[in-house]
């Protein structure tokens, strides 16, 4: 069975060949090198890389599209998903309180630069979820057992706090958000199915991890 890298590079693979095969049918149908009607009842001939060790082989269109991964999203894709969008919601409800009440600048640009990049990755998951059938069940998680998220009592005293208190408990309670961020993106490279939901993971570990470097700097 084919691990994920290796059913990548055989999607990719299956591709190119598909679009090489058809390219030459086309050929030579343009230039009269094949008999009317040659190749028509079975398509171009795609070639499948073998496994390591094992040689290429020509398969037919239909093959092709059962050699290609499946990829459809499973019930950890649709959680991830789901409970990511609460998550980042969160960040923004906790960066939107920086503005008055941060004392430095600095602080300030991470509240921004926060909230201008996990807005947009709202949008870009809920119209993923959009395009998968809408939300799903996800029961026995509660949004706030979440790692890494704020209780309500942190909250308050974030909105209660000015000044280089408010940074400090800003930077304490952020970089720890970002860590959960990072953990349950973790968990869904290793329990999804799903090559975009692996792509916004992959996005949220490495600009989250950037970020928590930037704040443990401050």
């Amino acid at each position: 069975m084919l691990n994920r890298p290796e059913r990548r590079v055989l999607a990719a693979l299956l591709t190119v060949s598909a679009v090489l095969a058809l390219g030459a049918c086309e050929s030579g149908s343009d230039t009269g090198g094949a008999a009317p009607g040659a190749g028509a009842a079975s398509g171009p001939a795609i070639v499948a890389p073998g496994r390591p060790g094992e040689p290429a082989r020509r398969v037919s269109p239909e093959e092709a599209a059962r050699l290609m991964p499946d990829e459809r999203p499973n019930g950890s894709d649709y959680r991830y998903v789901q409970m990511m969008i609460e998550h980042h919601r969160q960040a923004l409800t906790m960066t939107a309180l920086a503005p008055q009440r941060a004392a430095s600048p600095q602080v300030k640009a991470v509240a921004a630069r926060i909230a201008a990049a996990q807005g947009p990755e709202i949008g870009a998951m809920q119209g993923w979820l959009k395009s998968n059938g809408g939300p799903r069940p996800t029961a026995g998680h509660d949004h706030h057992g979440m790692p890494g998220m704020a209780t309500e009592a942190q909250l308050a005293e974030l909105r209660a706090a000015r000044g280089k208190a408010f940074d400090t408990l800003f930077l304490k309670l952020m970089i720890i958000h970002h860590q959960g961020a990072v953990t349950m993106a973790s968990e869904a490279l290793g329990q999804g199915n799903n090559v975009l939901v692996e792509e916004m993971a992959n996005d949220v570990i490495a600009q989250q991890t950037a970020e928590i470097n930037r704040m443990r700097a401050l």
